[in-house]
């Protein structure tokens, strides 16, 4: 039994590393011809589109060469990026002038919430609250003709608002705080109140401090959702100035491959940041079930 369960644990191994390395091809292949010339990236993928005279598509089966190192290792895709093309860095700023609010308030909002849905428990609460389940539950496309109708009733539409609103008081946060604001042990919350805590204090300086974990967690995954969005800003700003990086990367791929590799590369870096900053925070917060740690 023993070596049976050893030849299992190396097979799942060996699975589970032949996954990881199929989920990183792409990642590394993005980086790596981000660092080609523009001559030597049209020599490994050649003409995959060809533009016609009245300005269709036409497919050419050409030969891609897919190459994880290149020829000659070259930053002219970053300069022309960085310093040529201001308009690649200002949807950058643009992304994060729209993702950060949206994280920071979302957070905020959601911790208040979710203190009041965990600390006073009744029939009306629970009725709100299994409306916010039902709410997340729905994907965002059944609820983007109604964002878009109120949004055009309060005079937001095609401006940031038209964003910022809705991330805000996106229900996905409320509901894992919620969840995780319940486990914590009624008789520390007691003790505060012997010591004289009052309400704020115990937001403050016991359910906050104890949620820092699931708060990281939500963070980034809200970050994560937000950073990458295409929907919300396609359908709400009409002003391609005010679009994000994640909408305009599907726009610069038209001969300008290198360009698209190496914005990819400069709109994935915080992403990994956050991730690698965040990632005990986000495994503790997704994966822990049992109470509070005291």
């Amino acid at each position: 039994m023993r070596k049976q369960s050893v030849v299992v644990n190396a097979i799942l191994t060996v699975l589970v590393a032949a996954l990881a390395v199929l989920f990183l091809i792409p990642i590394v292949l993005t980086i790596t011809n981000s660092l080609m010339s523009a001559s030597e990236i049209s020599s490994n993928y050649g003409v995959i589109f060809q533009t016609t005279d009245t300005g269709g598509k036409v497919f050419i089966a050409d030969r891609v060469n897919l190459k994880l190192i290149p020829d000659m290792v070259s930053f002219s895709q970053y300069f022309t990026v960085l310093l040529k093309s201001p308009d690649y860095l200002m949807k950058f700023w643009n992304s994060v002038i729209l993702v950060v609010p949206i994280v920071a308030f979302q957070l905020l909002v959601a911790l208040l919430a979710s203190y009041g849905f965990a600390r006073f428990p009744g029939k009306l609460k629970g009725i709100v609250f299994f409306s916010y389940i039902i709410i997340m539950l729905m994907p965002y496309q059944v609820t983007l003709v109604p964002n878009y109708i109120v949004s055009e009733w309060l005079g937001i539409l095609d401006t940031r608002w038209a964003i910022w609103l809705p991330g805000v008081f996106s229900p996905f946060s409320v509901y894992l705080l919620t969840k995780y604001m319940r486990r914590i042990p009624a008789a520390m919350i007691d003790a505060a109140k012997i010591d004289g805590a009052r309400e704020w204090q115990i937001f403050t300086r016991v359910c906050a401090p104890l949620c820092k974990g699931m708060i990281f967690a939500v963070g980034i995954l809200v970050f994560m959702d937000y950073w990458n969005m295409v929907e919300q800003p396609l359908i709400l700003l009409r002003d391609d100035s005010l679009h994000p990086l994640s909408v305009f990367l599907s726009k610069i791929n038209e001969g300008e491959v290198g360009l698209a590799f190496a914005v990819a590369t400069i709109y994935m870096v915080p992403s990994l940041l956050i991730f690698l900053y965040g990632e005990e925070y986000l495994v503790e917060g997704i994966t822990y079930q049992g109470g509070i740690k005291g």
